[in-house]
């Protein structure tokens, strides 16, 4: 990360000075209400320890996500403790003051946006009437901050446009993975996170979710609770798919038959193992496979 600021000629008024690092791009400070999404700008700052601001309004629509460290927001009459994987939109008349932790630094993206199209993805989202949210997978929407970060300091003539298109991706992303409050989330989430990691590195070598629940040392009822709140799954389901996205990979590219597949994977048969690709992927395995030669042969 550049310091303190990638632009600092272009840095508007409303972008904070109390950092210690910044990367920004600066697309089209100029925006005004209209049809479509405008990205005006964008970036992922260090917060100082002293770092607080306070704003009765806002120029733009914006959403901000805390990485790392931690702080409290006042948003629309509520208060909010700032953790790694908080999210939290506001705009023109939404009063807010953000405040930092001085011994834990936040480090923060934003990105600021404009048009009556973003206004009602907004609106749709888990963010609508100015609120914060908890993500139950911080790194998938880090992923798309650094996304927009790089397409939006390009410099191409197709910055602006892949922002744009960006920006309903986030607001899903954040909606999809957003937690329902409650003092108990930071343990639980920690708790479905571990279980969710164990899972993706053990998916070849388990076989039930009973098993995952034994090693993950909780209860079964609660490791479904868990995965029922944050990943809008059940945990059988998960592994069900860990396994499959690795069937495909073994039809693909490591030349097996389907019943070498059903076999290295544990199937009870290569009928068994048919029929739940189909259920899953809406394609038999063999379907799959003639279809991807079509699509490499053109």
């Amino acid at each position: 990360m550049s310091a303190p600021d990638d632009f600092p000629g272009k840095r508007p008024s409303f972008v904070s000075t109390q950092v210690s690092e910044a990367r920004r791009y600066y697309l089209d400070l100029s925006a005004k209400p209209g049809p479509g999404v405008v990205v005006v700008c964008g970036g992922c700052e260090r917060m100082r320890p002293d770092y607080r601001v306070q704003r009765s309004t806002f120029p733009f629509l914006a959403v901000e996500f805390v990485a790392e460290g931690e702080g409290t927001l006042e948003l629309a009459g509520h208060r909010y403790a700032l953790r790694p994987g908080m999210a939290f939109a506001y705009g023109p008349g939404a009063a807010h003051v953000i405040r930092n932790e001085p011994k834990r630094p936040m480090l923060k993206y934003y990105i600021d946006f404009a048009g009556a199209d973003a206004e009602r993805l907004l609106g749709e989202s888990a963010l609508r009437g100015w609120r914060a949210v908890q993500v139950s997978s911080p790194p998938e929407v880090v992923e798309i901050f650094e996304l927009l970060q790089r397409e939006g300091a390009s410099q191409s003539r197709y910055g602006a446009r892949l922002c744009a298109e960006l920006l309903p991706v986030l607001l899903t992303k954040i909606t999809e993975r957003a937690v329902a409050g409650g003092a108990s989330a930071p343990r639980a989430l920690a708790t479905y996170q571990r279980a969710k990691q164990w899972m993706e590195k053990h998916y070849l070598e388990v076989k039930t979710v009973e098993a995952v629940a034994a090693a993950c040392h909780v209860e079964l009822a609660y490791l479904c609770r868990l995965f029922r709140r944050f990943a809008h799954t059940t945990p059988y389901q998960f592994l069900l798919r860990l396994r499959l996205n690795r069937a495909t990979e073994l039809l693909l590219d490591g030349g097996l038959m389907v019943k070498e597949v059903a076999e290295q994977l544990d199937f009870a048969d290569a009928f068994h193992f048919s029929r739940t690709f189909k259920r899953v992927y809406g394609l038999a395995p063999e379907q799959f496979l003639r279809r991807n030669r079509v699509w490499i042969e053109g």
